[in-house]
């Protein structure tokens, strides 16, 4: 009971701005921003003139790191293998292509930018997945740092606001067919909100066709959070055995090292694709994971002192760049070599 009375002011505060940000993008014309990006800024906002003290900031650590896992949890009961079958083929062949391209394009481009991998990676994964939702999802895996996660998300959105209007006009200049243009859409724009805003600016087609890939594509988190979660038990390791407890090492066990909410993250996205929970209670799930990721983003912001991200510099933001012009063009080339442009 202590404990509850003790996370709870901060807690609140995260679901007010969740709230507040939900409300602000219905208020939307077109989806051209999601909430879990205005939560994230509203939290940043405020962090430059109220930050966390000893009565928020134990609520406002316990929504940025458990309310955000049981927030992935639930984001399992939405995701279904059998999304891929509705889309075909054609839509994974780029995907693996793009997804090759941020990881492995952006670890040397990390590299090359002196990026820590985290960050790096984190970047690539907003990029080559599903904008916030995969750096939601990936970030307590790799144990991220807050401001790591706030530029991530800020470097993915910008490119976002850049494709939005951009898309369109490329896609409809080059004679794209509806197909076509979803496709390259779905593989190559960031955040959902901003796929559906791309998509149906070229025309409802295009749009239906684009959010299916989407869908399709934010199935792969699944794969990719379990890989890094063994990257990073093989780091923590690694990182023990380097340091003065040597002796200790040897009683390291893997239960201690692996975050065990993937499991259930990845027990629910099964559950679903056999058919086991029912299409109401996914949806009801559904809904409340976006609403808990949204509060976690928002207790992220206000976490995240916007000084501290100054310091990181231009690099992560080229990094993005980088990563989301290679996505683009890849997509592309795909597109043609497999015959639909």
């Amino acid at each position: 009971m202590k404990k509850i009375i003790q996370v709870l002011p901060g807690l609140l505060i995260a679901l007010i701005i969740a709230a507040t940000a939900r409300f602000l993008e219905s208020l939307l014309p077109i989806p051209l921003i999601g909430s879990s990006v205005i939560a994230l800024f509203i939290g940043m906002i405020i962090n430059q003139f109220y930050q966390p003290n000893s009565v928020t900031k134990p609520g406002i650590v316990f929504t940025s790191k458990r309310i955000l896992k049981f927030a992935i949890v639930l984001l399992g009961t939405s995701l279904s293998i059998g999304t891929i079958l509705q889309v075909g083929k054609l839509s994974l062949t780029v995907m693996i292509f793009t997804l090759l391209t941020c990881f492995g394009g952006g670890y040397f481009v990390g590299k090359a930018l002196g990026l820590k991998w985290k960050l790096s990676n984190l970047i690539s994964a907003g990029t080559g997945i599903c904008g916030g939702s995969a750096i939601a999802a990936i970030a307590p895996v790799i144990d991220a740092e807050d401001k790591d996660i706030a530029y991530a998300i800020s470097a993915t959105f910008l490119f976002d606001m850049a494709m939005i209007v951009l898309f369109p006009i490329i896609g409809k200049a080059m004679g794209l067919s509806d197909m076509a243009y979803g496709l390259w859409a779905g593989t190559a724009v960031n955040d959902t909100s901003s796929v559906v805003a791309a998509g149906y600016a070229f025309s409802e087609a295009a749009g239906d066709f684009a959010t299916m890939v989407k869908l399709t594509r934010t199935l792969s988190i699944i794969p990719t959070v379990l890989i890094f979660a063994m990257i990073q038990m093989h780091l923590k390791r690694k990182e023990l055995a380097t340091s003065e407890q040597l002796e200790l090492t040897t009683q390291v066990k893997f239960t201690n090292l692996f975050p065990w909410f993937i499991l259930l993250f990845v027990a629910m996205s099964i559950l679903n694709s056999i058919g086991f929970i029912p299409v109401a209670v996914s949806a009801i799930c559904k809904d409340l994971s976006k609403f808990l990721m949204v509060a976690a983003l928002a207790a992220i912001g206000l976490n995240t002192d916007f000084r501290e991200m100054k310091k990181s510099g231009f690099q992560p933001m080229l990094h993005g760049f980088i990563i989301s012009l290679l996505v683009v063009i890849v997509a592309f080339v795909v597109e043609y070599f497999i015959g639909l442009i």
